[in-house]
């Protein structure tokens, strides 16, 4: 690819001589340089920094802070933004607000060399040894980089991939096999997912330096978005025996044994990380997190609640405490974050989780405006994050009923894995499917896993690492399958899912609910599979998904037009299944379950070919890990309140309600 002949503009040779200006103590003209630039555009984000820089050589600090302020509106995660932030609260003596700069600086930009160095400072001068050390082996191995990769570094954090991969691969070929340039490589190839690559790179960086701790520790983590739990796992523990006293270390084996189910061994690893780290809020999420999945739910809002005191504006706290769905939120707890939601230098990340939080908290309290107004706003602020277009999933939709016709499954007859064991249950989120989970899993023949990722990872990998420009080769690649590789994916499905499996039953359940957009591979590849389609009342649905705030993979429930568009589609790529293959999928509507539980697992089981138990209605009493929003629901009898909740929301759901059309918006 040739590189563009692009002139660089006025505004950018003229930004290039006030950096050049700045470098040589010529501070009026450099600053007079950036005012004439942002004379003509005033949300110019290099001149506002390079203005500000100017400034506080000039010593004046307060007009750099509202340079400053300017530019993090603008872009919340520029981390220079935040280091001169850092540097202006420093020279004011400011320490604790100066720390809290240098720590948002790294945390959107790791790359930066002066603020890892003045975090190393304020920690050593505060006698807090280990984040001092941690800090300091981030300085001195930015220190150690070559120029051309700090460059790359820098751009990675920035989100410039494509112009830090060229760097990158052009250093590599002049330089050889350097393990710091591969490391960096694989980041880039994990941003695109291109895993395998990544895993290569990481494999043979290894190979080359089989000591260097960081390569193996973004081996694990590229072992682990393949679903090589098992591998993973054991690589963390080999990890963990190079670096004993390794906080991170210690965190990734727990989320390593998290991953493959040891709770036990997960737990006891988060709270000595915990004890020993008492001051980083990020543990005690992750520890949350941990004791949520196994129930324990008082000691999980104790370790949220200790998150948010660490980190009073720490918005991911909050939210998981609302995820819990059982909690109720005080007044002063409400009154913080509104207050902490309002201010504009609340990050873009803990804005969100605030929102949903109070939207969580003020619809408990009945107040369904002031709800409403916190959801549709959360929603907003991640919509313009993730930029959906609801078109491109609806065109990915249409291209399964396009190519996944009765013939290509007539003439694949009889290929794939011939394994009963795995029972699909699919949908939409927020439909019920954890539900269904929790009373199948109660079966003694059916164990329960988690959402598992694998079919959506043979998708991705049978499309292939593609331009956004470029046409989708899956499904259409299916007919191109022969029946060896269609089994072989089956085959490697039954052998990379064991990991998840503890009790050795005939059955497990993979409860992934975007699998419904890959039925026809499912069927390809196992034939022999279960599927289950959670279905739950449009107006229901697409509501509650709109005021949950998910990890990934759901960004179509941010915005009530998105989300009723998606349901559309869903409901027609049903049906196409439902014609092409027919008998194949049971649908289950969450309605009916709530009205007549024991009816339904009798439907349920006659489905599966299993016998009735009792255990199965009562499901509230299995214990069992539960991953997903829904735990604590489905660790109490079934109730009906929340079946038309969305009701109480019924004045703002037009929008939703136009999409769907009135056949739908009547369910």
């Amino acid at each position: 690819m040739t590189q563009s002949a692009t002139q660089p503009t006025t505004s950018e040779q003229s930004l290039c001589r006030a950096r050049a200006l700045l470098q040589n103590g010529q501070l009026p003209a450099a600053a007079k340089l950036c005012e004439d630039i942002l004379e003509s555009d005033p949300a110019d984000r290099d001149a506002l920094y390079t203005l500000a820089v100017a400034r506080r050589f000039q010593g004046d600090i307060a007009a750099a802070l509202a340079l400053l302020d300017q530019l993090i509106a603008q872009d919340p995660r520029n981390g220079l933004a935040y280091q001169e932030r850092g540097h202006c609260l420093r020279d004011q003596g400011d320490t604790a607000g100066a720390f809290a700069a240098y720590q948002r600086a790294v945390t959107h930009n790791a790359a930066l060399a002066a603020s890892w160095n003045m975090l190393a400072t304020i920690h050593t001068a505060a006698g807090r040894t280990e984040p001092a050390e941690f800090a300091e082996r981030q300085r001195n191995y930015l220190a150690t980089l070559p120029p051309e990769l700090q460059a790359v570094a820098s751009m990675i954090q920035e989100g410039r991939y494509l112009k830090a991969e060229n760097i990158c691969r052009g250093f590599l070929q002049t330089n050889g096999h350097h393990v710091e340039a591969m490391r960096m490589l694989a980041e880039i190839g994990i941003r695109f997912s291109s895993l395998d690559e990544a895993e290569f790179l990481l494999e043979s960086a290894l190979v080359i330096e089989p000591d260097n701790a960081g390569a193996h520790f973004d081996y694990v983590e590229v072992l682990h978005k393949r679903q090589k739990f098992a591998q993973a796992l054991e690589q963390a523990r080999l990890l963990r025996d190079k670096e004993p006293d390794s906080p991170q270390v210690e965190m990734l084996y727990a989320n390593e044994n998290l991953a493959v189910g040891n709770f036990d061994e997960a737990l006891k690893v988060y709270r000595q990380c915990a004890a020993q780290m008492p001051d980083y809020p990020n543990i005690q999420l992750t520890l949350g997190h941990a004791l949520k999945t196994v129930g324990q739910q008082q000691d999980a809002i104790a370790a949220y609640s200790k998150a948010y005191a660490i980190r009073p504006d720490f918005g991911d706290a909050y939210w998981s405490l609302a995820n819990l769905k059982t909690y109720q939120f005080d007044d002063t707890q409400i009154a913080a974050m509104r207050r902490l939601e309002a201010v504009t230098t609340t990050e873009l990340i803990d804005r969100h989780h605030l929102c949903f939080a109070l939207g969580k908290a003020l619809e408990d309290r009945g107040d369904y405006a002031a709800s409403f107004a916190y959801y549709e706003r959360g929603n907003r602020l991640k919509r313009d994050e993730v930029g959906y277009d609801w078109r491109k999933i609806s065109n990915e939709m249409a291209l399964q009923i396009e190519h996944c016709t009765p013939a290509l499954i007539a003439g694949l007859a009889g290929a794939g894995s011939a394994a009963p064991d795995p029972i699909f249950i699919l949908g939409l989120p927020r439909a019920g499917s954890t539900l269904i989970e929790q009373i199948l899993a109660s079966h003694s023949q059916i164990e329960g896993t988690m959402e598992l990722p694998n079919i959506l990872a043979l998708a991705h990998r049978l499309d292939g690492r593609r331009r956004v420009d470029e046409e989708a080769r899956y499904p259409a690649n299916l007919a191109e399958l022969t029946r060896a590789e269609l089994t072989g994916f089956g085959e490697a499905y039954i052998r990379d899912t064991a990991i998840h499996r503890k009790h050795g039953t005939p059955f497990f359940i993979d409860k992934m609910p975007n699998n419904f957009r890959h039925i026809g591979l499912i069927h390809l590849i196992l034939p022999n599979a279960r599927i289950i389609d959670a279905r739950r009342g449009a107006m229901g649905c697409c509501f509650s998904g709109f005021k949950q705030l998910f990890a990934e993979g759901q960004e179509f429930t941010y915005g009530l037009e998105e989300i009723g568009h998606y349901y559309k589609d869903y409901v027609a790529l049903m049906e196409h299944w439902d014609a092409v293959l027919p008998g194949k999928v049971l649908k289950v509507q969450y309605e009916d379950v709530v009205a007549d539980v024991e009816g339904q697992v009798r439907r349920l089981l006659d489905y599966l070919g299993l016998p009735f138990e009792a255990a199965c209605v009562n499901f509230h009493q299995t214990e069992r890990a539960v991953r997903t929003a829904s735990s604590e629901q489905v660790r109490q009898p079934i109730f009906t309140s929340g079946v038309d909740q969305w009701e109480n929301f019924n004045a703002f759901l037009d929008p939703l309600r136009a999409v769907l059309g009135p056949e739908l918006a009547a369910t």
